[in-house]
């Protein structure tokens, strides 16, 4: 059994949606508090700044907790993420950190520092997502319980992460950036135009020089353009990582959809508690 820190780094979520969290990790053989911050409201976010600071620290520098699950992405994560990195002490170097989306700020300053165990994987958002939300939440909590079968399908020898593609492109130059060399980078996106998407992967592809490739994820929820843009995501990715020389790698099960698969950061060990 995992004893489950439920935050919000960025966004916050409903008490029913924390109510289902906590009933479907106890279905599951796990223990699962939902942190009040999840509930706070202040603009965009789960509360001001230092209200979801406080609560990320508590949540992971807890020994009794052997897990910090953010509930939502949106944005927020990268605002605090620096205050983090800098409050975290022993206890936190022991815990998963499982979020994606706006969460990859928090979980590339993680890996960056060499803290814990970064994880892609789905949130607590996601139950409520429809086609098998709840199945998304069990991936994650059955990880948690050492399963493997929830792992995205490519993973190899070589270490991996997995980031929303927006996301990673404003993590690259700042303090939070890890080293990326010789890993694949999995990259996924949703509800931007296409030449948007273009735009992302000019930027992103030329700050990642020595990486082993890209996979692409599901690009989703892509808005009209007043024209075609002319080309697919794959089309896209494709010419980008060409133009830099980087590999092209097919494609990745990770996205803003329900069968988004778990892929820790690096390479060890890939299942929990191994």
């Amino acid at each position: 059994m995992a004893r489950i820190a439920i935050c919000a780094p960025s966004r916050p979520i409903t008490p029913d949606l924390g109510d289902r969290a906590i009933a479907l990790a106890a279905a599951h053989g796990h223990e699962a508090v939902v942190h009040p911050q999840c509930y706070l409201e202040d603009g965009h976010f789960a509360g001001p700044d230092e209200a979801r600071l406080a609560a990320f620290l508590a949540c992971a520098n807890d020994p009794a907790f052997d897990a910090v699950w953010f509930a939502r992405g949106g944005y927020g994560a990268g605002r605090i993420a620096e205050a983090a990195i800098a409050g975290l002490g022993p206890a936190a170097r022991r815990k998963a950190y499982l979020g994606y989306s706006d969460g990859g700020m928090m979980l590339g300053a993680l890996y960056r520092a060499g803290i814990g165990r970064p994880v892609h994987a789905p949130m607590v958002v996601d139950l409520r997502r429809p086609g098998g939300g709840e199945d998304a939440g069990v991936r994650a909590l059955d990880w948690l319980g050492g399963a493997a079968d929830g792992l995205e399908p490519s993973l190899d020898e070589r270490p991996t992460v997995a980031f929303n593609l927006t996301t990673l492109a404003m993590l690259c130059g700042t303090p939070l950036m890890p080293d990326l060399a010789g890993h694949v980078v999995q990259v996924e996106e949703i509800c931007e135009h296409l030449y948007a998407v273009d735009r992302l992967f000019n930027h992103v592809t030329a700050q990642l020089g020595g990486i082993a490739g890209i996979r692409l994820g599901r690009v989703s929820d892509v808005p009209d353009n007043d024209r075609p843009f002319g080309a697919e995501p794959e089309d896209i990715a494709r010419d980008w990582c060409r133009r830099r020389g980087i590999a092209f790698l097919g494609e990745a099960m990770i996205g803003h959809y329900s069968a988004n698969r778990i892929v820790p950061f690096g390479l060890a060990p890939r299942t929990f508690g191994a």
